[in-house]
């Protein structure tokens, strides 16, 4: 982890003469957040970090591990909101006057302000650890929204990376450039954070949610409120076009896959899973010892036989949650779409339509 440190030293005079200030910081993986970095911020300021390194989950299993993309995590204290980077570098707004802090995310978070949800004593398993560089771009506050002061983020970053020609600074750029955002109505899981794996990919006659995470995770969820009855039906359509494992993902060094959940007024979700190996009808508990009481998973597709093409799902909500769950709760609170890629470090392809609730003859359009 010396990359960080020799770019900011490449940036220190021009991010001086800017008027911006920097901090480079390191956040070994066994320490819980949060770690003040120094950075007093305004609301409404810019400002950008970039992450380095690799955090080990397991010394038993050494290919558990993840970087920045997974678990950079920062706040502006006091009381501003939690936000993640994506990949290995983002860029921000402040939501509150306060100071900048980091921390390592790890299990669950308990509310969007960053408290820990997970036991402090879990960080002490964790190995190696982050290198952050943040920068704190100068200007007025901006408009409510942040938009402009991203922009400007981006056109200083944009020269810095045409002198430097560093990938880093490059990256970031591209990122602030694509602008990915979630599909209309949907926002992303506050407890695991952004990504940039969901895309709207609507057709001329369909509306469609696309999926591509690469040794990433994302959940992305759409609030609505729907009785769970015994006639309570979720139908969908999806496509698989490449699934990120190749072993049985009910055990937790190997739990990724890719499905559709339902989440209940009593804080818990059922999801139908497409699994790799796993028999059709299946039911297991989350095996991520953070989400086992609160996520059901269920198989109802198996194997890659039926990847690339599209097809219908119907399921009996009441009947599924009896079976796999216990006693039913009342009422349908989200939708919520999963991916995640980041035990094996593979790839997850799919896209899913139709997705819609009926009961009694009533219908409700999800997408």
């Amino acid at each position: 982890m010396h990359a960080l440190p020799a770019l900011a030293d490449a940036l220190n005079v021009e991010l001086r003469r800017l008027g911006a200030a920097s901090v480079v910081l390191p956040l070994p993986a066994d320490q819980p957040p949060w770690t003040p970095c120094g950075l007093q911020l305004r609301r409404g300021q810019a400002y950008t970090l970039f992450g380095d390194g690799r955090v080990r989950w397991s010394a038993r299993h050494p290919h558990l591990h993840g970087g920045s993309g997974f678990h950079l995590w920062a706040r502006v204290a006091p009381g501003g909101r939690i936000v993640n980077v994506t990949r290995s570098s983002g860029s921000f707004v402040a939501d509150v006057d306060g100071e900048l802090e980091l921390g390592i995310y790890l299990g669950m978070w308990r509310d969007a302000q960053g408290t820990l949800d997970t036991p402090p004593t879990a960080y002490a398993r964790l190995a190696g650890g982050l290198e952050v560089f943040a920068i704190a771009w100068p200007g007025d506050a901006p408009d409510a929204a942040g938009e402009a002061a991203l922009a400007g983020a981006h056109d200083v970053l944009s020269r810095l990376a045409r002198d430097h020609a560093h990938p880093l600074l490059a990256a970031e750029c591209a990122r602030l450039a694509a602008g990915i955002v979630p599909p209309r109505g949907w926002e992303y899981l506050v407890e695991t954070g952004t990504s940039d794996i969901w895309r709207a990919c609507d057709t001329a006659r369909r509306a469609r949610i696309c999926l591509d995470a690469d040794d990433d995770q994302g959940i992305i969820r759409k609030p609505l409120d729907w009785p769970l009855t015994h006639d309570t039906v979720l139908t969908w359509r999806w496509r698989l076009d490449e699934h990120p494992s190749r072993v049985a993902e009910d055990v937790s060094d190997s739990h990724d896959y890719v499905s559709i959940a339902l989440e209940f007024d009593n804080g818990r979700d059922l999801t139908w899973i497409w699994s790799s190996c796993l028999p059709p009808e299946h039911h297991f508990a989350c095996p991520i010892r953070a989400w086992s009481a609160r996520e059901t998973h269920l198989v109802v597709r198996s194997g890659e036989d039926d990847a690339g093409r599209w097809l219908d799902e119907r399921r009996a909500v009441h009947a599924d949650v009896t079976r796999a769950m216990g006693a039913p709760p009342a009422r349908i609170v989200a939708v919520w779409l999963i991916a995640v890629a980041t035990f094996r470090h593979g790839r997850a392809r799919a896209a899913f339509e139709d997705i819609r609730l009926e009961r009694g003859g009533t219908r409700l359009a999800v997408l």
